[in-house]
């Protein structure tokens, strides 16, 4: 028996779903007032549970052999920053102890990319890269590297538990949307009256589903104590909303903006937001990462968990079909 924390985000079911096509049983732990629509008809048991109380996870954990830990924000007002540490962070200490304290035979950790410490531009990023919050960009990086730490403390304290560092995650069955998912949709249905503003900048995304494979790969191959990053292919702005408009028939005239306009008009929505009390559009965080290190190797996936992501001309079209089957578009 396997039990998933953040089930019902983007990356959550998927891997739920893959998880179910493999024979597995599955619970989902579900916080309160969660909406589970994603989850809707799939033959998963729910449990109420949060990963800010340990007891709850304790009891959601029970019998399980495998603990896959995705629960996590990535956005919040700027007036709630410590919201990154009380689920990223302390949420993960509370998952890697509720998992000691019941003998789960693995912890498969989901962190991020971006928790790694960033290279100078032209020098790959690999696992060679430390944990360290000192040296990586924004609160939820630094959040999502001091809970790596936390897993890594455990695995010193006895817990088998692997690491996996995603880049950005795309593709179907983004139900809330995402905000990646969102601005597929802004662009395939031509929300801004015939005009897209692109950025001169590029980032690396992964398919969800190369995702949830190599994460059910790392249960079995991964080894304990080792982070693995997930990377898919770098691209650019431009180029990815070419191809959201060629598989969605959008027709909206393309602009491009540099990264310090992105940044000028992310330090404004931050004050903007912080008035309001409200999550940004675009972040600070977001347009100092569009002009970040992308060059990202998972030579080390894909050797010891035989992780092999898709094309993402491939993937983006699976999204905008997806979308499109599901009355979005």
């Amino acid at each position: 028996m396997v039990v998933v924390t953040g089930a019902t985000g983007h990356l959550g079911n998927v891997l739920v779903r893959e998880l179910l096509s493999r024979g597995e049983t599955v619970k989902a732990v579900i916080p309160p007032g969660e909406d589970t629509s994603s989850l809707e008809g799939l033959a998963v048991e729910k449990v109420p549970g949060n990963v800010r109380d340990k007891a709850s996870l304790v009891r959601a954990f029970a019998g399980a052999d495998f603990v896959y830990h995705l629960a996590g924000i990535l956005f919040t007002s700027p007036r709630k920053m410590k919201r990154f540490y009380e689920v990223n962070l302390e949420g993960t200490r509370n998952v890697a102890e509720a998992c000691l304290e019941c003998g789960v035979k693995r912890m498969i950790h989901t962190s991020s990319i971006q928790a790694l410490a960033e290279p100078p531009k032209g020098t790959v990023i690999d696992e060679s890269r430390p944990f360290d919050p000192a040296r990586v960009i924004g609160d939820y990086a630094k959040s999502k590297a001091r809970a790596s730490l936390e897993v890594l403390s455990a695995v010193r304290r006895g817990l088998d538990a692997v690491i996996l560092c995603p880049t950005g995650a795309i593709g179907p069955y983004d139900y809330k949307p995402s905000k990646m998912g969102q601005w597929f949709l802004d662009v395939a249905t031509d929300k801004f009256d015939g005009r897209v503003y692109t950025i001169n900048g590029a980032y690396d995304f992964v398919d969800v589903r190369d995702i949830a494979a190599a994460q059910i790969a790392a249960a079995q191959k991964g080894r304990k104590g080792e982070a693995y990053i997930l990377s898919g292919e770098p691209i650019d702005q431009l180029e990815q909303t070419q191809i959201l408009q060629e598989a969605s028939g959008a027709r909206g005239r393309l602009y491009g903006i540099h990264v310090w306009q992105l940044k000028m008009i992310a330090g404004i929505a931050w004050a903007y937001n912080w008035l309001r009390n409200t999550a940004p559009g675009v972040t600070l965080d977001e347009a100092r990462i569009v002009a970040s290190n992308a060059a990202i190797s998972h030579e080390k996936a894909t050797r010891e968990l035989g992780f092999r992501p898709r094309p993402m001309r491939d993937t983006m079209f699976d999204a905008i079909a997806w979308f499109r089957q599901n009355g979005r578009l």
